[in-house]
């Protein structure tokens, strides 16, 4: 089954991918050739997508296996939000085009989107793995953690093999295990808390919970400070206003150590300061930060 979804323009379909690709859990994701590809878990309902861009479109194009047919329209809903599709770049931009630090940024990329989450609890344990970690270890263990709890599937696609552990399958691993995977014991119990918060309904991570309240019920959660609460609340619930002020990358960009400064100078671009991280880390990325 193939759809096209429109989007509001421009869109970086580059800067999307290599922001995601390189987050990807193997077995479960892949990104290769401008495509994105993933398993998909919705309920008992199993099966694939693929993501890539019509450019001439101002559009995506989804294939989705036959078997995900029924839940079509979550699965688009769920693109949508990891894609950040319903955005609207112009508004961004009146915002915080004229910031001395991020207007560089915006003209040179208008398009550059939050790079969100298909599952909520998925996104918030890739961010907990990724916890004084480069990108890569974190990666690394995200594909340990997928191998050994996630379930095998089928699919056309050659190493996409793996379902995504759900909260139930780590609870029943128990921390001794999780650790096992190559972490450390503090970061498997905050894996096993995470979870038990979301199957009791404690934890909303989707686009649309109460900012304010997951926040705050994240960093009830052992092992969980600022910063994760703050990029779980970017990628999990596409908050716009969410800002990992601790974040090295963001500091560094805005050329301080303070956090108290970065917060203090992120006030300036409330309601967007998501966005406003996007484009710190584009420009330390592209050299341009401090």
């Amino acid at each position: 089954m193939k759809l096209v979804v429109p989007y509001h323009p421009p869109l970086d379909w580059g800067a999307l991918l290599e922001f995601v690709g390189r987050r990807c859990t193997a077995g479960v994701e892949q990104v290769e050739a401008g495509t994105y590809r993933r398993t998909v878990r919705l309920g008992k309902r199993t099966g694939w997508v693929c993501v890539d861009h019509h450019v001439g479109a101002q559009a995506v194009r989804i294939e989705l296996s036959a078997s995900l047919a029924p839940v079509q329209d979550e699965v688009v809903a769920r693109l949508r939000a990891m894609l950040d599709l319903d955005m609207s770049p112009e508004v961004v931009a009146r915002a915080l085009g004229r910031d001395p630090l991020l207007g560089p940024s915006l003209r040179r990329n208008p398009g550059l989107r939050i790079a969100g989450a298909f599952d909520g609890f998925e996104s918030a344990v890739r961010v907990v793995l990724g916890q004084q970690v480069s990108v890569a270890a974190a990666t690394t263990i995200s594909g340990r953690l997928a191998r050994a709890l996630g379930g095998a599937i089928r699919t056309p696609f050659q190493g996409l093999d793996r379902l995504s552990a759900i909260p139930a399958a780590i609870l029943a691993a128990g921390e001794d295990r999780i650790a096992g995977l190559g972490m450390p014991g503090a970061r498997a119990r905050t894996l096993v808390a995470l979870a038990r918060a979301h199957v009791d309904g404690v934890l909303e991570l989707h686009p649309g919970a109460p900012l304010a309240i997951t926040r705050e019920r994240l960093l009830e959660i052992p092992g969980v400070g600022p910063w994760t609460a703050e990029v779980v609340a970017m990628r999990s619930l596409g908050a716009a206003d969410a800002f990992p002020a601790g974040d090295l990358g963001v500091l560094r960009a805005l050329g301080t150590r303070s956090i108290r400064e970065a917060e203090a100078r992120a006030e300036l671009w409330r309601p967007w300061r998501a966005y406003a991280a996007m484009h710190l880390w584009d420009t330390l990325a592209r050299g341009g930060g401090a």
